[in-house]
C-alpha cells in the first residue's frame, strides 16, 4: 500500500534519461538472430479486429499490414493503400498495392480490403474497435485494385482511424472461422505467426517475401512477464532485449547500466478513472464528484510517476486534435469531497469495487484507493488478468465494477478516437448514457470544419465536467527498457514495429 501521508511530506521527482546514457554502446550483435520482447501479459487475441489493448497490438501489428500507417514522425503514409483521393465529403477512394501476398502465399486483393472493412463494422462481430469505424456505411470495389469507402456523413477522422485497420484474408477467415483464425492468424505483414504457448510466449518468424522493409531479426519472442522486477532482471542479464511498462524508479536503475537503458516517450495515451453511472453507488452524482475532488493528481504524478507524466484537466492529449483549453472537472479538495460523501448518506456506505489489471501501475491504483478512503469511501481493489479485465470492461455493466483504471489512446491523434468508445451510449465500453453527449459527439465527427469540431468538443468537455462519468488523470509517459545496442525510436502512438528495429552497428 502506498502511504500518501509520507509522500505528501517528501514528494520526489525521479531522474529520467531519454535515450542513451553515458556508457559506451555494447558490441554490435549479429543480424538475423532472435529479438526477445517482454510484455506484461500475453495477447488477449491475435485477431486484429477483436482487440485493441497494447499487449495484443504489439504482437499482431507485426503479423498484419494495415490499409495505411504512420511513419516514425507520426505522418499518415501508404501501406496496403498506395494512394487515396476524396471523391466527395462522404466518399474516399484508395489504390490498393499490387504484388502483396499473405503468409500462405495467396495474393492480397482489393476484395480482402473490402472484406476487412465490412467485417470490422459488422455489429454481429462485436469488435471493441467498432465505434472507431461505425461511420463507414459502405465498402465496395471501384475498379481494378481500387476500393471506395462511404461514410454516413462527412467524417474528418477517417484516415486517422484507418491507420488502425488491419487487412485479413477473406478466403482463409471464411474457411477456418473466427476460432481457427485466432489459433493460426495469417496476415501479410513483415513477420508471420509461428506458435503461441499460452501463458508464456508468442513466437513470430520473419517473412522472407515481405513486400516492404524486411525485418532484420529471424525470430521474435513476445514473452508474458507480469512482474516488473522479472522484466528488469531479464533485460539486465541479456535474456530480453526490449521490455515494457516501467516506472521512473526502474528508469533510474537503468541509467548507469552497461547492458541496458531507459527509453521514454510522452504518448497520446491518457490515464482515466472510469465510473459506472448505470448502476451501483456511483449513479449518485455527489459521489462521482466526491471521487473527483478526492484524488490528488499532482501528487500522483510528482510522487509516483517521477514528474514525467502530465496532469490533464480533460480526457485528451495535447498531442491530439480536439484538445481545448479552459475546461476542467473537479479539482482536488478533500474537505469538499468529505462533505459530498456525507450528503450522499447511505449510498456512500456501500463498498466500491475498483477493477484493475497488471498492465496498470498498481501504485497509482493503491494511491487512489487510499485517497478515497481518506474522504470516507470504502474501496476494494479487484485484480484480473488482462483478458478477464477486458471482458468485464466491455461486458455487462454488472461485471465492470464501480470504477476501472484505464489508459486510452486511439493512436489516431484525434480525441474522437477515445471519446467515442468510452462515452457513446451504444458503445460496448460505455458506463454512461446521455443523449446530449451522443448529439455532441455526432457534431464533432460529422463535419470537415475544424473550428466547428473544436466547438463541439468544448461542449463535450463541459458536459463531462458537470456529469463526471470519468476522471481524467494524466497524459501517460511510456517508459521502455532496451538493450543498449538496440536501435529503435518509440513514437507517441506506442507502435512496436519490429521491422523498424535493428542492432546498432
Amino acid at each position: 500500500m502506498v502511504k500518501f501521508t509520507a509522500l505528501r511530506m517528501a514528494a520526489y521527482a525521479a531522474g529520467i534519461v531519454i535515450g542513451l546514457a553515458a556508457w559506451p554502446a555494447a558490441p554490435a550483435r549479429a543480424a538475423g538472430d532472435v529479438l526477445n520482447v517482454d510484455l506484461v501479459n500475453e495477447p488477449a487475441t491475435l485477431d486484429p479486429h477483436m482487440q485493441a489493448n497494447h499487449d495484443s497490438i504489439a504482437v499482431y501489428r507485426n503479423i498484419f499490414d494495415n490499409l495505411i500507417t504512420r511513419d516514425d514522425d507520426g505522418r499518415i503514409v501508404p501501406q496496403i493503400a498506395t494512394a487515396w483521393r476524396q471523391i466527395s465529403d462522404t466518399e474516399i477512394e484508395f489504390d490498393i498495392r499490387e504484388g502483396v501476398k499473405f503468409h500462405d502465399g495467396t495474393p492480397l486483393t482489393a476484395e480482402d480490403v473490402v472484406y476487412s472493412v465490412r467485417r470490422i463494422i459488422n455489429p454481429e462481430l462485436r469488435s471493441p474497435q467498432l465505434s472507431n469505424f461505425n461511420r463507414i456505411v459502405g465498402a465496395e470495389l471501384a475498379g481494378p485494385n481500387k476500393v471506395r469507402l462511404r461514410t454516413q456523413t462527412a467524417y474528418p477522422v477517417l484516415l486517422a482511424q484507418l491507420v488502425n485497420l488491419s487487412i485479413v484474408p477473406r478466403a482463409y477467415v471464411e474457411r477456418v472461422g473466427q476460432a481457427g483464425f485466432i489459433q493460426n492468424p495469417i496476415g501479410s505483414g513483415p513477420y508471420r505467426f509461428v506458435s503461441w504457448q499460452r501463458g508464456q510466449r508468442v513466437t513470430l518468424a520473419v517473412n522472407p517475401d515481405y513486400w516492404g522493409d524486411r525485418g532484420t531479426f529471424a525470430r521474435v519472442e513476445f514473452n508474458q512477464v507480469p512482474d516488473a522486477a522479472a522484466r528488469m532482471a531479464n533485460l539486465r542479464t541479456g535474456r530480453s532485449d526490449l521490455i515494457v511498462t516501467l516506472t521512473p524508479d526502474h528508469a533510474g536503475e537503468l541509467r548507469n547500466d552497461r547492458r541496458a537503458q531507459p527509453v521514454v516517450v510522452l504518448s497520446e495515451r491518457v490515464a482515466v478513472l472510469r465510473m459506472n453511472t448505470l448502476l451501483g453507488p456511483l449513479t449518485d452524482i455527489r459521489l462521482r464528484r466526491a471521487v473527483g475532488h478526492g484524488i490528488d493528481r499532482d501528487l500522483i504524478v510528482s510522487a509516483l510517476l517521477g514528474g514525467i507524466d502530465r496532469v490533464v484537466p480533460i480526457f485528451g492529449s495535447p498531442a491530439s486534435f480536439g484538445w481545448v483549453e479552459g475546461v476542467e472537472g473537479p479539482r482536488f479538495d478533500q474537505a469538499l469531497a468529505r462533505r459530498l460523501v456525507q450528503e450522499a448518506g447511505a449510498a456512500a456506505q456501500t463498498e466500491l469495487v475498483f477493477n484493475t489489471a497488471p498492465v496498470f501501475d498498481q501504485r497509482v491504483v493503491q494511491a487512489i484507493q487510499q485517497m478515497l478512503g481518506e474522504i470516507g469511501l470504502r474501496v476494494r481493489i479487484a485484480m484480473f488478468d488482462t483478458a478477464a479485465y477486458m471482458r468485464r470492461a466491455t461486458g455487462n455493466p454488472e461485471e465492470s465494477g464501480d470504477m476501472t483504471m484505464e489508459r486510452w489512446t486511439c493512436t489516431c491523434a484525434d480525441v474522437e478516437g477515445i471519446l467515442e468508445p468510452i462515452l457513446r451510449s451504444t458503445s460496448t465500453w460505455t458506463r454512461y448514457r446521455n443523449p446530449d453527449m451522443d448529439r455532441l459527439l455526432d457534431a464533432g465527427r460529422s463535419t470537415l470544419d475544424p473550428n466547428a469540431r473544436l466547438a463541439a468538443y468544448r461542449q463535450v468537455y463541459e458536459l463531462l465536467a458537470r456529469d463526471v462519468p470519468i476522471m481524467p488523470l494524466y497524459q501517460n509517459a511510456v517508459i521502455y527498457g532496451t538493450a543498449r545496442q538496440l536501435e529503435w525510436r518509440p513514437t507517441p502512438q506506442e507502435s512496436m514495429f519490429v521491422n523498424r528495429m535493428r542492432w546498432r552497428n
